[in-house]
């Protein structure tokens, strides 16, 4: 509205003047003008203060934010002024305004909570208006097509996603508004059409450094609810937040660990009353409910689910969940009963204390109250230095520390230290000042302890669920439910499947990264160092145990998502030290999955001994942000990602970085094309640590077969090349194989499936069966009359890549190497060739029937 009207878009006001209501709170009960307020808050109004007044209804306040300050409309309490220029409290200006008795004809435009409307007497509003969200689904596809199609709306990260995949997500989005009523109604709130573009943004854009999910969610927390107290007037001064994770939190734990997402009214409602006992708190409740128990819930439109409630949007619950564990607030049976242990142990030691020393000044027993005193303290663990008065109140005045076994100095009067601090205990002549009362609960619930092995256990326990093993990995997920999920969808009639809370324990590691507890601080719910320490160790021995079994590549990405989110390499590198093998086949690495396995895995110092990236949609982009952890494989395994000529330049650059260690590389079924062969062999003459390299299916044809017999002297280490089904002729294949056979390392070379007569075939069966030495070269099944010692190897290779090749060519080279095993068969009279030979013909029939060949 300001904006409109800086831009000439509100021509019935000349002037216009916004204040914030907590600005004005802060200032306190100091004196001060209208017109002062004005300058101060904008200097430019200064010259036309006088103009203000004259201004008349061309003139508009905006106060924002009213629930902050405490009004007084009775005359007793805030007095008459009509003079902007008179000296009031801030609180006394605004009373005054609203009145009408200052600046009569000003217009006034109040925002405030709906719980704080009635702190404005009726008489004095015009008329008021609730602002609940989006009345029109139009209006709520118009905000996405502005927000997502901003080329920088990463939440000032300066990156974005591609124009083209910007208006894919804008489509996807928009079809599931329109199929999927609950991701509609969330969006009724605008606040949430914000939170599902930035989580789109994280999930489809370049990550900026050092931003989590977790902090998008905390954000968005803080620009909602940002100082908020649930109540002005309440001497608790309770913030929002903390009264919604106290509440929600509960609410929403108890869904993730009974495995549901809708609730009951009356499972609110025993959330929300559960220890309210005075008439303060339930007035907490209702302002809650009024206020902001509608942005956390909304009543669930699916069908058949008509009378329960679900969370705005299901991370939501996972992350309520995990704040309302790291808060401490969830409290266990022996916590409950240790507390209430310690506040008794607390006043009846102060009572014994008070009768001993009364004894002491009648009958010869000074010495028991000391000893009483000193078992009290000694027998537990001390509080630390904060929890105590910086001054303490002691009838003394000396303050000398000491240790327990040193001499009192003069005056009696001593600090009793251990560690950090430790309780007052003076003593005089006559009199002993024992442990305050308070220092004993606070003792005995840190004996009691909260249960950190508890929560480790609970998010560990969580992470590593088997039954969720083989589900899609959690960034995966959360872009399904906003995005919606491409196919057929689940029958209405079906049994619906498993509630799945994956997110819950990442969350939780990740309110514990420092960014998001000092967020979180601001919010009114701090976590304190020493508690994030000891979780942090709680969890690290947990996932030192747990953490080591082999686990699905969707779940090994959870596990390094949860590292990333938690924002702590010293304590990934120590639980992930004895990770050695990086499994993600088959997952699609998005850009922020690529940053997270590299942030999570870049700066590690030990080898991994395979890193396998098959099948992963990877981009060279990808492959330039994954470089630090490729730079850490010894077998390397990029298969399946339709990498071609330019994200051979960025392998060339691993091939000839100094800490490269790779010995195996795997390019199988990539479109690299004679072009990206150049660059790769670029790469390998600067290289001395691959060994293995397979270009199976690469699309090289004759002339990159050609590329690669001219350079191939220049790479001195090589041992196993693997060219086949590539769709070269006889001269290059055979260029190639007399090359190989030059080569001083080269062992083995792999021609078959390319297009070769049968005169080629021979004349390369020949050449790598030859006696003298260089490199064995395998063209078909059999070698003469017997079975090829590669033969699984090469139906292996069939076997995986059955359904992405071409079938018709498959099973045109499958045929022909059924016929020469045929061949073979025929003229050997070795009953025990016969026999392998007849095997291996099951195999290739076998193959050739799910072709739906004949097999014959």
């Amino acid at each position: 509205m300001v904006l409109d009207w800086c831009y000439g878009r509100l021509p019935a006001f000349e002037l216009l003047i916004p204040f914030s209501c907590e600005d004005l709170s802060s200032l306190g009960p100091a004196p001060v003008s209208l017109c002062q307020l004005v300058a101060q808050r904008y200097m430019p109004l200064k010259k036309v203060l006088p103009l203000m007044a004259a201004a008349g209804s061309h003139l508009l306040f905006v106060l924002h934010g009213l629930e902050r300050l405490n009004l007084d409309f009775r005359l007793a309490g805030t007095g008459l002024c009509s003079d902007p220029e008179q000296p009031e409290e801030p609180a006394a200006i605004i009373v005054n305004l609203l009145r009408k008795y200052m600046l009569p004809e000003a217009s006034i435009l109040v925002t405030t909570r709906p719980s704080a409307i009635g702190r404005i007497p009726s008489k004095y509003v015009g008329r008021y208006g609730e602002i609940c969200g989006f009345s029109d689904t139009n209006l709520q596809k118009l905000y996405f097509q502005l927000r997502l199609n901003q080329p920088d709306c990463g939440c000032g990260s300066g990156v974005s996603a591609a124009p083209a995949q910007r208006d894919n997500l804008v489509q996807m989005l928009s079809r599931n508004l329109e199929g999927h009523h609950q991701i509609a109604a969330a969006c009724f709130l605008p606040s949430y059409c914000w939170l599902v573009c930035a989580t789109l943004h994280f999930l489809h854009a370049p990550t900026p450094a050092g931003q989590t999910l977790t902090s998008i969610y905390t954000s968005f927390l803080r620009l909602n609810f940002s100082g908020e107290t649930l109540d002005s007037t309440d001497a608790s001064n309770l913030s929002l937040m903390a009264y919604a994770a106290r509440t929600m939190g509960k609410l929403a734990y108890e869904g993730v660990s009974s495995r549901k997402t809708y609730f009951s009214e009356e499972d609110v409602c025993g959330c929300l009353e559960a220890g309210i006992k005075t008439e303060e708190e339930f007035q907490l409740l209702h302002i809650f409910r009024r206020d902001a128990l509608r942005f956390f819930l909304a009543p669930c439109v699916e069908p058949g689910r008509a009378g329960t409630f679900v969370f705005t949007v299901p991370a939501m619950q996972e992350y309520l969940a995990a704040l309302y564990i790291v808060l401490g607030l969830r409290k266990t049976t022996l916590q409950k009963v240790g507390k209430e242990v310690a506040e008794l142990v607390g006043r009846v030691g102060e009572d014994v204390s008070l009768v001993l020393g009364i004894m002491a000044k009648l009958l010869p027993l000074r010495a028991l109250p000391l000893l009483f005193n000193l078992i009290k303290v000694t027998s537990l663990t001390p509080p630390p230095a904060s929890s105590l008065p910086s001054t303490p109140s002691c009838p003394c005045s000396h303050r000398v520390p000491c240790s327990p076994l040193a001499p009192l100095p003069a005056g009696n009067c001593c600090f009793l230290h251990r560690r950090q601090a430790c309780p007052l205990l003076c003593r005089s002549r006559n009199s002993i000042v024992s442990v305050p009362p308070e220092v004993v609960p606070r003792v005995f619930g840190r004996m009691v302890g909260k249960s950190r092995e508890a929560v480790a256990q609970a998010m560990v326990l969580e992470m590593f669920r088997e039954e969720d093993y083989y589900n899609d990995d959690v960034l995966d997920q959360m872009g399904a439910s906003i995005l919606g999920v491409e196919g057929p969808r689940r029958h209405p009639d079906e049994p619906p499947e498993d509630e799945v809370f994956e997110l819950f324990p990442i969350f939780m590691g990740g309110l514990l990264s420092a960014h998001n507890r000092a967020v979180l601080a601001q919010l009114g719910c701090p976590i304190k160092n020493l508690d994030a320490l000891e979780n942090a160790q709680a969890i690290k021995k947990k996932l030192g145990k747990l953490g080591r079994q082999v686990l699905p590549p969707s779940e090994l990405l959870d596990h390094l998502f949860f590292h990333y989110e938690f924002q702590n390499q010293r304590f990934s590198a120590e639980v992930l030290s004895s990770l050695r093998q990086l499994n993600l086949a088959g997952v699609r690495m998005t850009p922020v999955k690529c940053t997270v396995v590299a942030s999570v895995l870049g700066s590690g110092r030990h080898a991994l001994d395979e890193v396998n990236l098959a099948s992963c949609q990877l981009d060279p982009a990808g492959l330039r942000t994954l470089m630090p952890v490729l730079l850490r494989a010894r077998k390397l395994g990029l298969q399946l990602n339709s990498l071609g000529p330019e994200a051979c330049k960025d392998l060339r650059d691993l091939l000839l970085h100094d800490q490269c260690q790779i010995t195996t590389l795997r390019l199988s079924n990539n479109p690299l094309m004679a072009a990206g062969v150049a660059l790769l062999m670029e790469g390998l003459a600067g290289n001395t640590s691959v060994t293995h390299l397979s270009l199976l299916h690469t699309g090289l044809g004759d002339e990159g077969l050609e590329l690669l017999a001219a350079q191939l002297d220049r790479n001195r280490q090589l041992q196993e090349l693997n060219v086949a089904y590539n769709g070269a002729g006889d001269t290059a294949a055979l260029a190639l194989a007399r090359a190989a056979r030059e080569h001083p390392s080269l062992e083995l070379l792999h021609l078959y499936f390319n297009e070769l007569s049968s005169e080629g075939r021979q004349v390369l069966r020949d050449l790598g069966g030859a006696a003298e030495g260089g490199a064995r070269v395998v063209v078909s099944l059999t070698e003469g009359t017997a079975v090829s010692e590669y033969w699984s190897v090469i139906l292996s290779e069939v076997q995986r890549n059955l359904n992405s090749w071409d079938r018709a060519r498959v099973q045109r080279h499958l045929e022909l190497l059924l016929r020469d095993l045929e061949d073979s068969r025929g003229a050997t009279l070795n009953p025990w060739r016969k026999a392998q030979l007849l095997r291996v013909e099951g195999e290739v029939r076998g193959l050739l029937e799910q072709l739906g060949g004949s097999g014959s």
